[in-house]
């Protein structure tokens, strides 16, 4: 009796282990993307290998478990690398750069989520940009992430959070909304930065061929420390109010998003105040995406990135094609100029301007294969 009481408990232990596995899955996946680029620069001209011109490179694993009663606990891992060297994307002291969550989602009410995520307002841009906020080759990021005399003060958008609690909300109408609490935290790459707290939320429609977001971000004040500067430049509180605007017609689907960066006033004496870091600044994209064919895709976007108070401004134009060689293998090409003016250094991201006024040609053709 005592051996058959043993086997009966073995057996459901298969069987309950069987259940859960049933119910668990981990998925493996990632991106290997790389390009040549060819570069005016000025009066500099350069040709290079990078990586991630069309999908950012990265590998990760998602997950998530079903817990019964339209409840799930689920989680993603992602990493970002340079795949024309085998390196770290952006910081070389984090291991997933590119989001690290874990939380729980239920059919009714949405999902709550822990870790380092994207922030809601890049949820409401992302569909309006033709080149989908690449990192590398957008001009929509370029435009986000410069960083100019008049603007050093001035914090911009990341696109992610660490630290942050992220609800979504069920789409219900056409309509979802995001919102975001971020704490603060620090990162030593590509500058050493303390970011204050930060609030994010937004809201987006989605409804036969139109699409509407819109959202709002509040980010606390910190400091960073800048190469060149007598010390730690202080970072001012920044509200960010974004709308973004897509309607299909046909092939074709027209995209537009607009973004005023507005920070608060710097403290009298402070570093921000003497090298009169602290304006605000907005960004204006047009463009739009053409399903040209099942497998070819045009893009063609003109931003312009306008500092408030000074004469700085950056207008730019890009075009791209993208063709599928299959579902998961894609061929790709971007042509793209800009224009600095003023003290404006505006440039694609990894890129450092030559000078003063530069004009910048930018023209690259890659591959991207998905896994």
């Amino acid at each position: 009796m005592r051996s058959i009481g043993k086997g009966l408990v073995g057996a459901s232990l298969l069987v309950a282990a069987g259940g859960a596995v049933a119910q668990t899955s981990v998925t493996l996946y990632g991106v290997a993307d790389t390009f040549v680029q060819f570069l005016g620069n000025g009066a500099v001209h350069s040709w290079s290998v990078r990586s991630g011109g069309n999908s950012g490179t990265s590998f990760g694993l998602r997950g998530s478990e079903d817990l019964g009663g339209g409840l799930k606990a689920m989680f993603t891992l992602e990493n970002g690398y340079t795949i024309n060297n085998g390196g770290f994307f952006v910081d070389s002291s984090t291991l997933f750069y590119r989001q690290a969550w874990v939380g729980l989602s239920d059919e009714k009410y949405g999902s709550l989520t822990f870790g380092r995520q994207y922030q809601p307002t890049f949820w409401a841009i992302y569909p309006t940009d033709p080149f989908r906020g690449n990192e590398v080759l957008s001009p929509l990021s370029a435009a986000a992430v410069a960083a100019d005399k008049h603007t050093l003060a001035t914090q911009s958008a990341s696109g992610r959070s660490s630290n942050s609690i992220v609800y979504q909300s069920p789409v219900v109408g056409g309509l979802k909304l995001y919102a975001m609490y971020g704490l603060a935290t620090t990162v030593t790459q590509p500058i050493p930065q303390s970011l204050g707290n930060i609030l994010d939320v937004s809201l987006t429609y989605s409804g036969a061929a139109a699409y509407v977001g819109i959202a709002y971000q509040n980010q606390h004040s910190g400091t960073e420390t800048v190469p060149g500067l007598p010390g730690p430049l202080n970072l001012l509180g920044t509200e960010r109010f974004t709308g973004a605007l897509g309607y299909r017609i046909g092939i074709v689907n027209l995209q537009f998003n607009y973004t005023y960066n507005r920070s608060k006033d710097a403290p009298a004496g402070s570093l921000a105040a003497r090298l009169g870091a602290d304006h605000s600044y907005s960004i204006m994209e047009a463009g739009a995406t053409i399903q040209a064919s099942s497998a070819d895709t045009v893009e063609i976007a003109a931003v312009e990135r306008d500092v408030r108070g000074v004469h700085d401004n950056t207008p730019g134009v890009q075009l791209g094609v993208d063709h599928l060689l299959s579902k998961r293998t894609t061929i790709y090409a971007r042509a793209g100029y800009m224009k600095n003016n003023g003290s404006a250094t505006m440039s694609w991201p990894g890129i450092t301007v030559s000078g003063a006024n530069a004009t910048q040609t930018m023209v690259a053709v890659g591959m991207s294969h998905r896994f």
